[in-house]
């Protein structure tokens, strides 16, 4: 398999950015793009949604508003600089970017990293959840197969 096409590989836990999450996955990737910092490049991955992505999360939403669910980030969100697309930013250090949102269910960040290896940066998209109820476990089983997809998919950007 090409270094170029990402693939999931082991979690490393705990992670400080949700230290007791009970749940996680993890991808990576190799690419020679450069990117000015994290969050740029968390804009050009996680942030850029692909239509098929936007529709599902679009449908996501109209799901959850019953349940009393967040339907996204933006109410947690002071300014534009404090976001990648729906996703507040936690903390951005020069090879580390966390995304995340806490609700009543779940708490979920999204922790991207970067170490240069000789010309190529080899990228890791973690996704961390701290599932709080039975809603939050069966939320997880739902979804899982499409987040796979959709972090999959987002790796691909940075190539």
């Amino acid at each position: 398999m090409s270094k170029f096409r990402p693939r999931e590989v082991p979690t490393k836990l705990p992670d400080p950015a949700l230290p007791n999450a009970d749940w996680a996955d993890t991808f990576e990737v190799y690419t020679a793009r450069t990117f000015s910092s994290m969050k740029e490049l968390a804009e050009q991955t996680v942030g850029t949604m692909p239509f098929w992505a936007r529709c599902l999360l679009w449908v996501r939403n109209v799901v959850v508003v019953p349940f009393g669910l967040k339907s996204d980030g933006s109410n947690d969100v002071t300014s534009v600089n404090d976001s990648v697309g729906l996703f507040p930013v936690v903390e951005e250090t020069a090879n580390r970017i966390v995304l995340g949102l806490n609700d009543r269910h779940l708490d979920f960040r999204i922790v991207i990293e970067r170490e240069m290896n000789g010309e190529l940066a080899q990228l890791h998209t973690t996704t961390l959840v701290r599932r709080h109820n039975v809603f939050g476990r069966a939320y997880i089983v739902v979804v899982s197969p499409f987040h796979k997809l959709i972090a999959a998919t987002a790796m691909k950007q940075a190539v």
